[in-house]
């Protein structure tokens, strides 16, 4: 297999190829995308124009207004003002053998002022012919180098693959995203959300890519709406109440609904929750996801499709631990957060084989998870052997961690679900998956109604009909 260019020879490829020209506007963190065409040379072969509005006012001229200048809607301000000026200017005199290009990027990078997290978005409208209608595909991207110029270095790389991967990838939408890290890494920049839009990409379903960026290591979550719509995180989770129900989902069950809708009656109710916005969110990681040591995509999205009846966001982590999933949404988020469990969960979080790789082991683990204002809601157990109910009240741990289990009760860090539906408790996920694959009569009554609608419909988790 051969190497894949680096990023000079991504650059000059382009710079050499008569069919593509384009141009390139940047706001923030220096031109340092436009830098490489002119750096490898023979840029008058490729790049139109360059420019860059810093000040505000100008940049609202040219662009318009925006809320914010560093947000998906001042980037495809960019990117359509820009690319209508191009086609009108040079259509005439070269639009029948050139494939035209805009590449855009608005970001906030790391300052003599600024020592917070840094991130921008990034996007190119392109043809993939001449004179086709032109798609897009756009991204948002966090910094995490500690200087300024290295910042800028990774920008930089960023913007070269993301145009080479474009323009001659685009047939291949997973390529694209494969190639975005050529050269760096996620220690250096995260790429949390991507988008891919137009003609090119009619058949693209989106919320695949939300899960190869997780996949394939761009980052650690990505997250969409029930519509499949991918959303950057930051934006969705901004200073929200946030509820989480982590599962494998396979499939939905009324006891998934149940526990949902238990737990948010009683988080609602928290002094620091009351009148809040509260945020839903469904979780799967990549562990629930796999199965003999691979992901099936069409199962991935079989559920995903059932989770989009209930109506809330989905996120895809690779945050196996509690802890870290934690610290993942308290980064955007100084409100109360809670997670949805059943007693299973919750008795393995008190395995201690389970923190071995932490120096700190399971204190150090729950130390990181309570030290802000985060709780357990657990949903009850009826053992299917003796039929005993098992809750968060009389669940047992092993004896030298009993009083670590009765500090977190004792002080509401471990809240046990009230008002459930005592019938559900009879459900489990893995008996409705081997009724549904096994034609067994019956489980319908086991998923909500609209769900045993769309497994009939779409035949979906192995369902062939009775």
């Amino acid at each position: 297999m051969s190497e894949r260019p680096d990023t000079h020879q991504k650059a000059l490829q382009i710079n050499l190829d008569p069919a593509k020209y384009g141009a390139f506007a940047e706001i923030g963190a220096g031109q340092e995308v436009a830098r490489w065409f002119f750096r490898v040379g023979g840029a008058s072969g490729t790049i139109a124009k360059t420019m860059s509005a810093y000040d505000m006012l100008v940049s609202d001229a040219i662009y318009g207004q925006s809320e914010r200048y560093v947000s998906l809607q001042r980037l495809e301000a960019m990117l359509g003002h820009e690319y209508t000026l191009l086609v009108e200017r040079l259509a005439a005199k070269r639009g029948g053998d050139t494939r035209f290009f805009v590449f855009a990027n608005t970001v906030t990078a790391r300052g003599y002022k600024r020592r917070d997290e840094t991130h921008g978005w990034m996007g190119i409208r392109f043809q993939t012919a001449p004179g086709s209608p032109p798609s897009d595909v756009v991204l948002h991207v966090r910094m995490w180098d500690r200087e300024n110029f290295q910042q800028q270095e990774a920008l930089g790389i960023l913007g070269v693959n993301l145009i080479h991967s474009a323009l001659y990838l685009h047939w291949h939408p997973e390529a694209v995203v494969n190639a975005l890290l050529d050269n760096l890494s996620i220690d250096r920049i995260e790429v949390d959300m991507i988008r891919f839009q137009g003609p090119a990409f009619s058949r693209v379903d989106n919320r695949l890519l939300a899960l190869q960026l997780v996949e394939k290591g761009l980052t650690n979550a990505a997250m969409f709406l029930p519509g499949g719509d991918l959303v950057q995180p930051a934006d969705a989770l901004h200073k929200k109440c946030i509820l989480v129900e982590r599962g494998s989902f396979r499939p939905v069950t009324k006891v998934t609904v149940d526990m949902l809708n238990s737990a948010r009656a009683q988080f609602v109710q928290e002094p620091k929750v009351t009148g809040q916005e509260v945020m839903v969110l469904m979780e799967m990681t990549l562990k629930n996801l796999t199965s003999e040591g691979k992901i099936n995509h069409q199962d991935f999205l079989d559920r995903v499709d059932m989770l989009g009846l209930l109506g809330h966001p989905v996120l895809i982590s690779n945050y196996g631990e509690f802890h870290r999933l934690a610290a993942y949404l308290f980064r955007y988020t100084k409100m109360p957060v809670g997670f949805v469990m059943g007693v299973p969960t919750l008795r393995e979080l008190f395995e201690e084989k389970y923190y071995e790789e932490l120096e700190g082991g399971i204190l150090e683990s729950f130390g990181r998870m309570f030290r802000n204002d985060l709780k357990l809601y657990v949903y009850p157990l009826r053992d299917p052997g003796t039929s005993a109910l098992i809750t968060a009240g009389n669940l047992r741990v092993a004896p030298h961690l009993r009083h670590l289990y009765l500090y977190l009760t004792e002080n509401h860090h471990i809240v046990g679900l009230r008002d459930i539906d005592p019938e559900t408790l009879r459900i489990f996920s893995q008996d409705v998956l081997r009724m549904i694959q096994g034609r067994e009569p019956g489980w319908e009554a086991m998923v909500p109604e609209r769900v045993s609608a769309l497994i009939k419909e779409r035949q979906l988790l192995g369902y062939q009909g009775t």
